[in-house]
């Protein structure tokens, strides 16, 4: 399952567990490209493992700004509401996954 962050939500949704954030935006053509993906991991595996969130930068500026996002898409991971990575680009499957795994460790 997929979550939509907003301004107001986005420090209460991602404050435990590992979380992935998908900044992106509906005009980004590499974000539809990493959607998928994430969709699929989201699907692969349970939420104590990964919680997959998207923040759509437009809609929400406030805490694009805040964690200094000028990329997209840009992957955040946060581990109990710490950011413990950001990777700019997309990124296939396996890449993720390979994070995740030295991130749950």
């Amino acid at each position: 399952m997929e979550y939509t962050l907003t301004d107001q939500n986005f420090d209460v949704e991602t404050s435990n567990g590992l979380v992935i954030i998908d900044f992106w935006a509906a005009w980004c053509g590499p974000c539809r490209m990493q959607a998928p993906v994430l969709k699929e991991l989201s699907e692969l595996l349970p939420e104590s493992q990964l919680k997959v969130c998207k923040l759509n930068v437009d809609e929400n500026q406030a805490t694009a700004f805040k964690y200094n996002i000028m990329s997209i898409p840009t992957l955040m991971f946060k581990k109990d509401g710490k950011v413990v990575k950001e990777v700019v680009g997309v990124r296939s499957k396996g890449q993720l996954l390979e994070i995740i795994k030295e991130l749950n460790k």
